[in-house]
């Protein structure tokens, strides 16, 4: 039998300023107590009416036990409205999750060509897109990357390249330019380099890559779906295989692929059992020519509730805005830092357009986080 979990949330009432038209962006929080309501268009200020108080004791057990089980989290996905759900992960976000907010750029190294089918990617040979192809880029042009990054403040710096994975004739260079780059910036370096084997992932960490980043994509029970070149499990054994050869790992997904809210909590109990701390969340950003470029975008709401619920899952994850957000009203965007986002890709994607640095930390540092 579901919880009721309406029932959590006590009789309590606050005055506070309405900051958008949207349902989610009337809201405050104070402490743990934090008390919604909806406004009509044109009040800048008013009483709200009550719709619940997120229960200081719940919010305290969720935090005790390490985020919500997955009953709970399935019950709420369908039971809680939306600005409770931001409440509950604000809460959590600020107790639990670092308000240091960590920020990674990414520099497209190898691009298209790839004998994968991942249904969603523009750089697979499967698919007739307007991506560009190239083989792997020198040292020089990395380092300058990097170097940019750097100046900007950027704390990560990763190098990112197409194809199933790594060639041997490939691995020297980008050991070369990891360790190039060691020697020449204090930028920390990542690495997106395919389904690669313990050895080679042993080389490029002592060279000075510090993180391997792989994602799962989607749920163990909807992969299969989208790709059939490769499996979910032989990501996990990459994951499995970096963490052995030394380093940090960094794996998340894409949402609104035609999954449900079910197989995205899937994704997120998957990664959260693998015990990853940094966890990309792109949006579905359909390109023409591949086999979801007419599929339908996902609402600004069913993101925000992704990410409240990601949060409530996994309460001190860095939870990393990545592809796609771009799309995404400024009201959107400043919810989602209260639900639980914590860190970012910022500059350009892989094969999409970003957001102006600038821009994207005075945003981070009006949310409340520091840099």
């Amino acid at each position: 039998m579901k919880r009721n979990y309406r029932k959590l949330f006590a009789k309590k009432s606050l005055r506070f300023r309405r900051w958008g038209h949207k349902s989610y962006s009337a809201f405050c929080s104070i402490g743990r107590h934090v008390t919604i309501g909806h406004v009509s268009k044109g009040i800048a200020d008013a009483s709200l009416e009550k719709s619940g108080a997120v229960d200081e004791a719940f919010v305290e057990r969720i935090i005790r036990q390490g985020g919500l089980d997955r009953e709970e989290a399935g019950d709420m996905s369908e039971s809680v409205p939306l600005p409770q759900l931001v409440a509950m992960a604000s809460a959590v976000n600020v107790a639990c999750a670092s308000r240091r907010f960590d920020t990674c750029s990414i520099i497209n190294a190898k691009s298209g060509r790839c004998p994968e089918d991942c249904k969603w990617c523009a750089q697979s040979a499967h698919y007739h897109t307007a991506a560009a192809e190239y083989p792997l880029l020198d040292s020089a042009s990395i380092l300058k990357a990097a170097k940019l990054c750097e100046a900007q403040g950027i704390g990560r710096f990763s190098i990112v390249t197409s194809g199933r994975k790594l060639t041997e004739k490939e691995i020297d260079p980008i050991c070369e330019t990891a360790a190039l780059l060691r020697r020449e910036c204090g930028i920390s370096l990542c690495l997106s380099a395919g389904l690669l084997d313990k050895s080679a992932l042993v080389r490029l960490h002592g060279s000075g890559i510090s993180r391997y980043h792989c994602n799962l994509e989607t749920a163990p029970s909807y992969f299969g779906k989208l790709c059939s070149t490769h499996t979910q499990a032989e990501k996990i054994k990459t994951l499995s295989s970096a963490r052995e050869a030394g380093m940090d790992i960094c794996s998340g997904g894409i949402i609104g692929m035609g999954e449900t809210m079910a197989q995205r909590l899937e994704l997120a109990f998957t990664l959260k059992e693998l015990g990853v701390k940094s966890v990309p969340m792109n949006i579905l950003s359909p390109i023409k020519g591949t086999p979801l470029a007419e599929l339908q975008l996902i609402s600004e709401e069913e993101i925000l509730k992704t990410v409240a619920l990601y949060r409530l899952v996994m309460p001190d994850a860095y939870l990393r805005f990545a592809g796609g957000r771009a799309r995404l009203s400024e009201q959107a965007l400043m919810t989602s830092f209260q639900a639980g986002i914590n860190s970012a890709i910022i500059g350009d994607m892989l094969t999409t357009t970003g957001a102006d640095v600038a821009t994207d930390k005075a945003r981070i540092l009006a949310a409340g986080y520091m840099l």
